[in-house]
């Protein structure tokens, strides 16, 4: 039988790893009786984790909520994944601080091999520039905003906010109900109270107010949240939005484009209507260049007009 301490490490482990467990559970994955299970559940509590008991033909165990942060027991592969993660997050503000000194207690603590595994990774990897499909800066986030829009989501609590999307500030009230982090971008989904229509709302153009909105009873909405913020993100969530006319029919242009580019409509005449947009006219040239199909744009003339620079630079660069 294994030592006593080293047998309430690996408990510890075991409900840091599910939310429940059975008596007879723990006992047969320890290897050890029921009741020194319960002997070792005893020493968890004495040494200040919380451990939740039900009794019972569905009796469990469970590890509660304590007034400490306890810690974390991580297998190899649990440790080196976090390592990992810390060192790319991006995105939002104050974690390359926070994550540096997160990943600095990590690997004090790493048995030598996986931190040789680490430094061999991290020896044998270069990153490329961050932000290699826009020449416009990553948005960052404040994470006290997303905590902030967390909390008004689980309490159902409505959010007061000063928005300024492309430039310019309107006052909005949402009943908030799901972050959503796409494109290197936070949005949050919410309902208009006095409209009833929904809408993806980006976090970093988002300034809090004061007292929040009226806490509010959720409704249902008819379909995906995520797939909310991709179908309106072209039309409402970019710098710069662009209506163009492909002379191809939408299933084809549906076909080419990545869905994070934007919305297909049908033409009466076999053509269709590509509703797209980016963080810059350059940005949304380059995804139409892509398309490989002749077009139209309908708006904004800004984007025309770069296009024709373009076209004279390209024709130049040909001769």
């Amino acid at each position: 039988m294994k030592k006593t301490s080293g047998r309430v490490l690996e408990l510890l482990g075991l409900m840091q790893a599910r939310a429940d467990w059975t008596g007879p559970e723990l006992a047969e994955r320890l290897g050890v009786s029921d009741r020194t299970v319960r002997n070792d559940v005893a020493r968890l509590r004495e040494l200040g984790y919380p451990v939740d008991a039900t009794r019972g033909r569905d009796g469990h165990y469970r590890l509660g909520v304590g007034a400490k942060l306890p810690p974390l027991l991580l297998d190899d592969e649990e440790a080196v994944a976090v390592a990992v993660g810390l060192r790319t997050v991006t995105g939002v503000a104050g974690f390359e601080e926070s994550g540096a000194r997160a990943l600095a207690k990590l690997e004090h603590v790493l048995p030598d091999r996986l931190r040789r595994q680490l430094a061999a990774l991290r020896d044998a990897t270069s990153a490329g520039p961050a932000n290699t499909d826009s020449n416009v800066d990553d948005p960052e986030v404040d994470p006290a905003v997303l905590t902030a829009i967390a909390s008004a989501i689980r309490d159902h609590d409505g959010l007061r906010a000063f928005y300024r999307p492309a430039g310019t500030e309107e006052r909005v009230e949402i009943e908030p109900y799901r972050l959503v982090a796409w494109q290197r971008r936070w949005y949050v989904v919410g309902r208009d109270p006095a409209s009833g229509s929904w809408s993806p709302y980006r976090v970093d153009w988002l300034t809090l107010r004061t007292p929040g909105g009226r806490r509010f009873v959720p409704v249902d909405y008819p379909g995906d949240l995520t797939e909310l913020v991709v179908r309106e993100v072209a039309r409402t969530g970019w710098a710069v939005h662009a209506r163009l006319v492909i002379d191809a029919p939408a299933d084809e242009v549906v076909a080419r484009i990545n869905p994070a580019v934007g919305t297909v409509e049908p033409l009466p005449d076999g053509r269709s209507v590509l509703v797209t947009g980016g963080d810059s006219l350059e940005v949304v040239a380059v995804w139409i260049g892509m398309l490989g199909l002749d077009f139209t744009v309908e708006s904004p003339p800004a984007l025309a007009d770069h296009l024709r620079v373009l076209a004279d630079r390209y024709a130049a660069a040909a001769r």
